[in-house]
């Protein structure tokens, strides 16, 4: 049974626009899937099905075989969405705080929440700034201290949302240095990006959107050659960036 499955999701916009028709996906415990598009193609509006933020006109979505609807805080805490833009996700006045926020909302312990929010932060490697204002962080810094918000509740799935959107390249390493070692430690990771060549290495299925339709699903050696089908730049065979970012692999 997948983890996460999407049967027949469609969704309209107030507008009357359809940003999704009849889209279905499966994504299996401790898969790393790419959803990769142009601009409006769909999949953001997508992955904010898989944890209720948006919820379709027609079709649903299952965890663990089970209707998302049923139980929505608990989904919410199984399946944690790192947004584009991380200070949209800042809460706290330090970073240990800001991790904290989420098992303080689940009433856990105090014992409980100070592990959790120490697991999460060496998770990311920023457990020497725990102390720290988190709007003083770089920009890299920030996904990860997102990224250890939703890890410090001990979720089934991560999804990110463009992790690597106005970073520079030692942000963009210090992102996809957490990426690999999620997927390193069996993490199901859901990562929505049009800069298929940060990550295409470590991918386990390749899923484009195109238009609102789920277009193509499958192992990314036997989808990259169509992508640019699909208004999605192919990333370069050598050199570039891809070849300064392969060596994390």
């Amino acid at each position: 049974m997948p983890v996460l499955e999407a049967r027949n999701l469609t969704y309209v916009f107030p507008d009357g626009t359809v940003a999704l028709s009849d889209v279905s996906l499966k994504i299996g415990d401790g898969e790393f899937v790419i959803l990769a598009g142009a601009n409006g193609s769909g999949k953001t509006v997508f992955v904010r099905h898989l944890n209720g933020l948006l919820l379709p006109a027609q079709g649903g979505v299952t965890f663990d075989g089970v209707p998302i609807t049923r139980n929505l805080a608990e989904v919410r805490r199984q399946i944690g969405l790192i947004f584009q833009d991380a200070d949209s996700q800042i809460v706290g006045q330090t970073v240990a705080e800001d991790v904290a926020f989420g098992p303080e909302n689940l009433h856990w312990s105090r014992d409980e929440v100070e592990r959790a929010v120490e697991r999460a932060l060496a998770a990311v490697d920023l457990s020497g700034l725990s102390d720290q204002n988190p709007h003083t962080l770089s920009g890299g810094q920030k996904r990860r201290l997102a990224v250890a918000g939703v890890l410090a509740m001990n979720p089934r799935v991560l999804v990110f949302d463009e992790p690597f959107t106005g970073l520079d390249y030692r942000g963009v390493v210090q992102v996809l240095e957490q990426l690999v070692r999620l997927r390193e430690a069996g993490q199901t990771v859901v990562l929505v990006t049009h800069e298929l060549e940060k990550v295409l290495a470590h991918a386990d299925r390749l899923v484009v959107f195109d238009r609102g339709k789920l277009v193509e699903d499958g192992e990314p050696a036997d989808v990259i050659g169509r992508v640019e089908t699909y208004g999605v730049r192919r990333p370069l065979k050598n050199g570039g960036e891809m070849g300064s970012l392969t060596w994390l692999r």
